[in-house]
């Protein structure tokens, strides 16, 4: 009878379709060099009540880490390998490169999340920076805004829409690039709910906030404009004693590194900045009466930034509950790197009359507020000391999170995230791509963590990023900045890294440098099967690391 094949045929779509409800929603949300007490759950004073409130309602890792710097960090969370195995990040010895870090093609078989969702029936979505080899739907993702443009928050110029540049011609009043970043997200939610609810999706959501430049939203910065004349000592101290309050960390607060400052040097930018520029975190007390209005400002624009993102990640949120997704979403939110120290002045310059924070003012925080972003830690961005590459991480999940407010105290890394999905959907990675074989990934999943306070078991974590360089394994960190000799710390309570172990375990300090030794040349010798070729040397700012 002719209605059987129809019958069956219906029967099959209707199965499909559950078996795609049944499969959770995926929202990655990453933020740009937002340091590790920055939101409120932890222990900030910035106003962060939407990601307060998801971790409220689920988890709040407390050792979870990026690589310390943005390009390799979207790499490792993206294809679950370090960025270095991927070329990523630079190796001795592999061509390419050219001074730019080692932003180089992936291999074939170095996928990325879409194309292991794919299979599953998965619709990937992608709004914000992009910073990956390749274009964006070539990478898996049906639709994408890339806002190429890091220069200005104000406007929409050098972005891309499904890898397509925007023409934008005339003015653009009204235009703030994590607003428009958030209206974009929203716009494909709303189009997933109407044409695609058949299908689960993987949304990754990139701001470029709270980045330099510092630029925000007037009203925004009003709200922080005198919050921070207190100082960056006073400041430290207060987000210090509310995270030890409330468990985030079981350490002392690090002494302030006032030999440290900015990882690149750039004499001329100071020229067009001003007196009240400076470039180390002196005492407050010791600064004139410019430099710390001036700094104050800064970490007032960058408080606005943050605020403003969570604002925008509320009305997200809203979107998924309009849907009637919001229970049966994971929604991850992490940081690429910790804050930044660097000042600089680059794009369309710095306009020392323009309001500060407005589109022709071009700030970056700097190392003493920096240092205060990142509490209780060491250093910032581009070092592999703590404040370099600890990272919030909250996730969110009502459907599969029983746990409400709790926090996991396990040692992870973006690494894992890929791992942990495919675990969640109970499938196993793939073997080959197109006949070559996958390497293994390092990756490990966190969903046990998901359950109870377990920790993930691993050989080991691994860092190094312009020389600078690190391993842990257990709460044993062994690490050094370019040129400096290298540091042991037992974690256990001493995340700060200040109580330098190696004159009292030589033989732990050496294991583990055999080890970092070891897996660095794993990773040269597996880049060298596809090595590109060498490129010409670029000129390099100096360091000035201390």
């Amino acid at each position: 009878m002719p209605f059987r094949p129809l019958l069956t045929a219906f029967l099959t779509v209707c199965i499909t379709a559950s078996l795609h409800a049944a499969k959770p929603n995926i929202l990655f949300i990453l933020a740009d060099d937002l340091g590790y007490s920055d939101l409120g759950c932890y222990g900030g004073e910035i106003q962060t009540p939407n990601l307060d409130a998801l971790a409220d309602d689920g988890l709040r890792f407390t050792q979870f880490y990026n690589t310390g710097r943005c390009w390799p960090s979207r790499a490792a969370l993206m294809s679950g390998f370090y960025p270095h195995q991927i070329h990523r990040d630079a190796l001795p010895g592999i061509g390419g490169g050219g001074g730019s870090g080692g932003q180089n093609v992936r291999q074939q078989w170095a996928r990325l999340i879409p194309d292991f969702l794919k299979p599953m029936g998965y619709r990937a979505y992608h709004s914000g920076k992009w910073h990956i080899d390749g274009k964006v739907l070539d990478a898996g993702f049906d639709h994408s805004l890339d806002t190429k443009n890091q220069g200005s928050f104000f406007t929409a110029k050098g972005n891309s829409i499904d890898d397509v540049p925007l023409k934008v011609e005339g003015e653009e009043p009204g235009f703030y690039s994590t607003i428009a970043t958030t209206d974009h997200a929203i716009g494909l939610l709303r189009d997933h709910a109407q044409n695609h609810t058949e299908s689960p999706f993987f949304h990754y959501l990139a701001y470029i906030a709270p980045h330099f430049p510092l630029h925000a939203l007037p009203e925004d910065i009003a709200k922080y404009r005198d919050s921070y004349l207190e100082g960056w000592e006073k400041v430290r101290d207060s987000r210090f004693k509310r995270m030890t309050e409330v468990g985030i960390i079981d350490t002392e607060l690090s002494k302030l590194e006032v030999d440290v400052g900015p990882p690149y040097d750039f004499p001329d930018a100071f020229e067009v900045l001003g007196a009240g520029e400076i470039n180390r975190p002196l005492p407050w007390d010791d600064l004139t009466e410019e430099q710390r209005r001036f700094q104050a400002t800064k970490m007032a624009i960058h408080a606005a930034m943050v605020d403003r993102m969570d604002h925008e990640i509320g009305r997200v949120v809203e979107q998924l509950k309009a849907m009637g997704q919001f229970e049966n979403t994971i929604i991850f939110f992490a940081s690429d790197n910790g804050a930044s120290a660097e000042i600089m002045v680059r794009h369309g310059g710095h306009d020392p009359q323009a309001s500060p924070g407005s589109e022709a003012s071009y700030l970056c925080l700097g190392p003493g507020f920096s240092s205060a972003s990142n509490t209780p830690f060491r250093r910032h961005k581009t070092w592999v000391h703590e404040g370099g590459i600890a990272t919030p991480l909250v996730v969110h999940w009502p459907d599969g999170i029983a746990a409400k407010g709790e926090l996991r105290h396990t040692p992870a890394h973006l690494i894992d995230i890929l791992p942990t999905l495919l675990d969640i959907l109970d499938v196993d990675k793939p073997k080959t791509w197109n006949g070559e074989p996958i390497p293994e990934a390092p990756g490990r999943s966190l969903l046990p963590a998901f359950a109870k306070d377990v920790t993930i078991e691993r050989d080991f974590l691994w860092w190094m990023h312009e020389n600078n360089r690190a391993v842990r394994v257990g709460d044993w960190k062994l690490v050094a900045a370019e040129g400096d000799p290298w540091e042991l710390y037992d974690l256990t309570n001493d995340r700060a890294e200040s109580h330098n172990l190696m004159g009292r375990y030589p033989e732990k300090a050496e294991e583990l440098e055999t080890l970092w030794n070891k897996h660095r040349q794993d990773m040269i010798d597996l880049a060298k099967l596809t090595a590109p070729p060498a490129a010409p040397k670029k000129g390099k700012a100096k360091t000035k690391k201390k």
